[in-house]
């Protein structure tokens, strides 16, 4: 299982101390040192899609004033890669499982 994210993200560190504290192996890639690939987000676009993947609430979607912006699916797959940040975190992927967020309670029924 990975955990993708940013080490100082509240929302990765529950998820990060809810699968420790379960001793539930993982491996952590942190968006600032392996930002993810285009191929990377594009397969997370194409399972769950861009409205899920992109974080719209977040610090950067609002720097980058996105909301009134109408770009393609593709130069929003882009603007992922170059600004990391704008994908929700954490993003947790196994071989079966995509999720992206925390939710302990779909933690505890999905991976437990």
């Amino acid at each position: 299982m990975y955990i993708y994210g940013i080490v100082n993200c509240g929302s990765v560190k529950k998820a990060r101390e809810f699968f420790e504290s379960r001793q539930i192996a993982y491996e952590f890639i942190d968006f600032k040192k392996n930002p993810p690939s285009e191929e990377k987000v594009s397969q997370w676009v194409e399972k769950a899609g861009i409205d899920i993947v992109i974080n719209k609430k977040g610090t950067t979607y609002k720097k980058l004033q996105l909301k009134d912006k109408k770009l393609t699916q593709k130069e929003q797959i882009q603007l992922c890669v170059q600004n990391p940040s704008l994908i929700k975190r954490p993003v947790i992927e196994d071989k079966e499982k995509l999720f992206f967020g925390f939710d302990a309670m779909f933690y505890e029924e999905n991976f437990l």
